[in-house]
């Protein structure tokens, strides 16, 4: 595939598919078969409560070292240790456990996530890919400790476990369980809270599971009728997000903008024009102050 274009063709998506799960598959034993009784957090990020335990850290050291045996000329961006550039226009999004906090209290919604993106702006630039400007055109997101694999490959559907997925009509607002997730700092969360109470009323009711990429595979699999979260990365989002599309839903942002940190919502495209004029209203894409 050359860097100057994001055209693939079928065989190309499947490829990259197959990549997606094989090595996601092989992280998720690792993180499940070996997670210790007592696990210990490794460091933190964006707060106390916002950790990393050794076995992100090993995670992604295993996809990184199964990707340069497959996939050699591919670049690599993940959570935990940032950018290597490739020479292919290919990069791989990583989430080693996206759920970590799940995965540390032995609460078993956590997931290994796993993409394949294109960005020719950014190959000719030198720099990262932008999650504003990339293609995604391949998938996996798989929770070990739940048995399940979503894939999906661009223009080629979404898969659980090899069953189609299709999204069915949207419910009313009203009637639709909308999942969410919230931030690990104080102010973020007063905002989410405020959203929450004045949201909590004008839907059937709200789940947080604790894993954004989960929660989009739901959306996917009917489990969830729609999903909205400020506060989203790439690696979050990057697979589980391809994995809605592919099911015929959307992902979008606020005030016409993409899905991406300010915020992400996701489900049947109806539905989530409805949500998207609510949260807009809510101004939940910003802050409150203190």
């Amino acid at each position: 595939m050359s860097a100057a274009s994001t055209a693939a063709t079928p065989e190309q998506v499947d490829a990259l598919v197959r990549v997606a799960q094989e090595v996601a598959l092989r992280a998720g034993a690792l993180v499940h078969e070996g997670r210790p009784g007592d696990v210990r957090v490794a460091a933190t990020k964006s707060s106390a409560v916002d950790v990393v335990t050794a076995m992100d850290l090993a995670s992604e050291e295993l996809v990184r070292s199964a990707l340069a045996r497959l996939r050699p000329d591919d670049g690599v961006l993940g959570e935990e240790d940032g950018y290597r550039a490739g020479t292919s226009g290919v990069t791989w999004v990583v989430d080693p456990i996206d759920g970590t906090v799940n995965y540390l209290y032995g609460i078993p919604a956590y997931a290994v996530s796993l993409a394949a993106v294109v960005d020719p702006a950014a190959d000719a630039a030198g720099t990262a890919p932008d999650p504003a400007t990339w293609t995604v055109l391949a998938g996996c997101v798989h929770a070990p400790a739940q048995d399940r694999t979503y894939t999906a490959g661009r223009g080629r559907g979404a898969h659980a476990d090899g069953r189609p997925l299709r999204l069915g009509p949207p419910a009313p607002l009203a009637e639709c369980l909308v999942g969410t997730g919230f931030g690990y700092v104080a102010a973020r969360r007063r905002t989410q809270a405020r959203v929450l109470v004045e949201l909590l009323p004008r839907v059937r009711d709200i789940r947080r599971a604790g894993s954004a990429a989960l929660d989009l595979c739901d959306v996917a699999a009917g489990r969830l009728d729609l999903h909205y979260e400020r506060g989203l990365q790439p690696w979050d989002m990057a697979a589980a997000s391809l994995v809605v599309l592919e099911a015929g839903g959307a992902v979008r942002g606020l005030h016409g903008r993409p899905a991406g940190p300010d915020m992400t919502v996701a489900g049947p495209a109806e539905r989530v024009a409805d949500l998207v004029a609510l949260l807009t209203e809510l101004a939940a894409d910003r802050d409150d102050a203190a």
